[in-house]
């Protein structure tokens, strides 16, 4: 069967695509047919060994995120079928509750062989059935992006209907987040530098906008529209060193900061006396467990919520659906087509 592999050693050109074996399936396994792939920030990451030693070992398939057809299932198999299509899991051995140092081990495409295969072998416990109105390419783009979303507005952030929200950005986690919380009832700012993409979420429900272009202090800029409650319950933080300071001003005291993303850098410089004086939460968000897939795939289908899906590429194209999400610009999910 075909496959992409790591090997050799790291780095973006020691992508390779090959042929291996197939998958046998033991007891308490399924082999999974893959069908759609979808590509996250992470998948750049992984092959230059981004993560370090938790980015696994040589040689790795890369890709955390998908959906397939169940083709075989090992003996003690009940939660799937054969014939089930589904998405594997991001985090394999988390199910539910905390997280731990074992459970955030276990994830898909580094340190744990990902997608990137004709068939891949599962855990039947890492799996998760799709429901049947979304397509295989709108399916593959849940496992990390949208669960990620839905634990930093509904998991961890326990939005309400009136609650006010501000996304950074218009990335797939933005996008996810934006959707989630309008599914909540929530009141919505998205920040982003170009209009365009701003008047596509304004379609999309983002009830207010802000170009951080143009208006570089966005905390300032956003008073008005939080005027009533003293700023925003929840900030869907992705920015990371360069977005924290203005959160920190533009969220009410006792909200969260929802920590995502660093695309800006890591290391922060902001004073932490807002933090205490204004009890602001902090609350990182790495993806989330499965019961968390399911309860999000269950909202999903009562909303017929549908993901925004951007440029599809074959399987042998990945490097060069790499090097289109690396440039940026363009609008919802990579896609891998097997």
């Amino acid at each position: 069967m075909r496959v992409f592999q790591i090997e050799g050693d790291w780095g973006f050109d020691n992508l390779t695509l090959t042929e291996c074996d197939e998958p046998s399936c033991g007891p308490g396994k399924v082999i999974v047919e893959m069908r759609m792939a979808s590509l996250n920030s992470r998948d750049l990451i992984v092959p230059e060994r981004g993560y370090g030693r938790a980015t696994g070992e040589l040689p790795l398939i890369p890709v955390s995120d998908g959906v397939g057809e169940v083709v075989e299932v090992g003996p003690g198999v009940t939660r799937v079928a054969v014939g089930d299509r589904v998405c594997p899991t991001y985090f394999q051995n988390w199910t539910a509750g905390a997280p731990s140092p074992e459970r955030f081990a276990s994830a898909l495409g580094g340190p744990l062989d990902g997608v990137m295969a004709d068939r891949i072998c599962l855990s039947a416990e890492g799996v998760v059935k799709v429901p049947d109105y979304l397509t295989d390419a709108e399916a593959a783009t849940l496992p990390c992006a949208a669960l990620t979303a839905w634990s930093a507005v509904v998991t961890h952030g326990q939005t309400r209907a009136g609650d006010k929200l501000l996304v950074q950005g218009t990335g797939s986690v933005a996008l996810f987040a934006l959707a989630f919380a309008k599914m909540q009832g929530a009141h919505v700012t998205v920040i982003s530098s170009s209009d365009d993409k701003l008047a596509k979420v304004t379609e999309m429900g983002a009830d207010a906008t802000i170009n951080y272009r143009s208006e570089e202090d966005w905390a300032r800029a956003s008073r008005p529209i939080t005027a009533d409650c003293g700023g925003y319950d929840n900030i869907i933080e992705l920015g990371g060193a360069k977005t924290l300071p203005l959160s920190l001003k533009a969220v009410r005291p006792g909200g969260t900061l929802s920590m995502i993303g660093v695309l800006s850098g890591l290391n922060i410089d902001a004073s932490l006396g807002p933090i205490v004086a204004r009890q602001v939460r902090l609350q990182g968000v790495t993806v989330g467990h499965r019961d968390g897939f399911e309860a999000m795939l269950r909202a999903m289908a009562q909303h017929n919520m549908r993901p925004v899906l951007g440029e599809t590429f074959k399987f042998d194209q990945l490097k060069e659906a790499l090097t289109h999400l690396r440039a940026g610009g363009h609008f919802g999910k990579t896609l891998i087509e097997f």
